[in-house]
């Protein structure tokens, strides 16, 4: 099964509290400011591929080529709103023989119609995320965003590629939204 994930974001807030991040960094100047938003939105985006999460709400569009016969499957990206909904085309026309169950990990679930079907494409849509503004982001992955951003700030300019690395704090957190336990 191919399967390609696409994701739009909802709105253009940023996923961390500038004022926050720039104490962190413990900058109290402005002459780095866009520099450290950068980085902000890189750490933001390295916890969401690592974590496989939406931070703010986006939509995801997932779209599976040549999918298996199965009962149903874990969305890619998550968390989704309990009462969220989901769209889904099966080879360009819509379809509704499924049941989507939001949470930590979406799910959808194949109805009695769709083992009718041999489909080669499948589309799905879907909204995820913790909400609009970072406030709406858990503490524990706000935290995650400062310390990534941190160990980017003090690895800018020429640095050793080996050397830089992950924030544990960040690889600990994203590993528990992920699903894996880490130890």
């Amino acid at each position: 099964m191919k399967m390609l994930v696409h994701r739009e974001a909802v709105s253009t807030a940023q996923p961390f509290d500038f004022t926050q991040l720039k104490l962190f960094l413990r900058v109290d100047h402005g002459e780095e400011d866009i520099l450290i938003s950068s980085l902000g939105l890189t750490a933001a985006a390295e916890i969401e591929h690592f974590a496989q999460i939406a931070l703010l709400t986006q939509t995801i569009r997932v779209v599976i080529f040549d999918p298996p016969q199965q009962y149903g499957f874990t969305l890619p990206v998550g968390p989704a709103r309990l009462d969220a909904t989901a769209t889904v085309t099966v080879d360009g026309e819509p379809f509704t023989g499924f049941q989507f169950e939001g949470g930590k990990r979406p799910y959808l679930r194949w109805l009695a119609p769709f083992y009718d079907l041999s489909p080669s494409r499948i589309v799905i849509e879907y909204q995820a995320g913790f909400g609009g503004s970072y406030t709406a982001i858990p503490a524990d992955l706000a935290q995650a965003i400062r310390d990534q951003a941190a160990i980017l700030y003090d690895a800018r300019g020429a640095v050793d590629p080996k050397t830089l690395t992950s924030s544990p704090h960040m690889a600990r957190i994203g590993a528990r939204y992920r699903g894996v336990t880490a130890g």
